[in-house]
């Protein structure tokens, strides 16, 4: 039987969306956290204090590995019994530009006849997963690759002579990818109220 994992997904509230910026960044990590609370609630484990590395990658606490991503209209936090990495970006229209340093031409090639701003942010934000499970930053982006499409919400990315299947959960006008290293996920998204 495979482990499961839950990542939970939470809107930011509207008053947190209405702070100046440095206060909002700091609440928008209180409610990542509270969103990560939850997942581990879920996967019935406590965590303890969360520290971060010297190059600022989530420290396991107590055996449990962690993470976190926060944009102004939704949080999210999952926890697992080893790496893992999960980030969340609203669909919007971007540059070539930035889809010309997302993926090569060999990776846009693997998307068929699909939708490039979908394909885009699905590629995005597997990479960052995937780099947030290795605990590495966004200089590395080239350095994975988008790998095979295998549906419409997984796909495998090659990084560093290991390859990551990635899953990717729709909402709103939102997707959100988790590097799940083999677990099944349960998504838990949170509705405004």
């Amino acid at each position: 039987m495979t482990a499961v994992i839950y990542p939970v997904i939470l809107p930011v509230p509207a008053e947190v969306q209405r702070l100046r910026p440095k206060q909002r960044v700091q609440s928008l990590s209180d409610c990542a956290r509270q969103a990560l609370a939850l997942s581990a609630e879920r996967l019935g484990v406590r965590l303890g204090p969360l520290e971060k590395d010297d190059r600022g990658a989530p420290v396991p606490c107590r055996g449990n590995f962690w993470s976190l991503s926060h944009k102004p209209d939704y949080v999210g936090g999952v926890v697992a019994p080893s790496a893992i990495g999960l980030d969340i970006e609203r669909l919007r229209p971007c540059s070539p530009g930035l889809r010309r340093k997302t993926a090569d031409a060999a990776e846009w090639a693997l998307m068929g006849h699909g939708d490039v701003q979908t394909t885009f942010f699905r590629y995005w934000t597997a990479k960052e997963a995937v780099l947030k499970a290795r605990g590495e930053g966004l200089r590395d982006l080239s350095r994975c690759r988008i790998d095979h499409i295998l549906d419409t919400t997984h796909l495998r990315v090659d990084y560093a002579g290991k390859t990551w299947t990635v899953e990717h959960f729709f909402f709103e006008d939102h997707v959100a990818a988790v590097a799940a290293g083999g677990f099944r996920v349960e998504w838990t998204l949170a509705r405004p109220g």
